[in-house]
């Protein structure tokens, strides 16, 4: 689950959304193997949150967990 900020939404509130969003799947049974919070594509200050959700099989967990590098993505940065 990727929960992005548009611009002008403060972090307190992604999480807020998120862990609504987070509570709704559970009760549909949707398991979230990773959550990422934070503003990865802006909207020039532009108040407001995406949602992005992707179906993962066992070969997608073990791709997202690899080691990579990525100047936009800083959970993904090498240590």
């Amino acid at each position: 689950m990727l929960m992005n900020g548009l611009g002008a939404t403060p972090p307190e509130e992604l999480f807020i959304l998120s862990n609504r969003v987070h509570d709704i799947l559970k009760a549909h049974g949707i398991k979230v193997y990773k959550t990422f919070v934070g503003e990865y594509a802006t909207s020039m200050e532009m108040a407001g949150a995406s949602l992005s959700l992707l179906r993962l099989d066992d070969e997608f967990k073990k791709l997202l967990d690899a080691p990579a590098f990525s100047p936009f993505l800083p959970q993904w940065r090498k240590s």
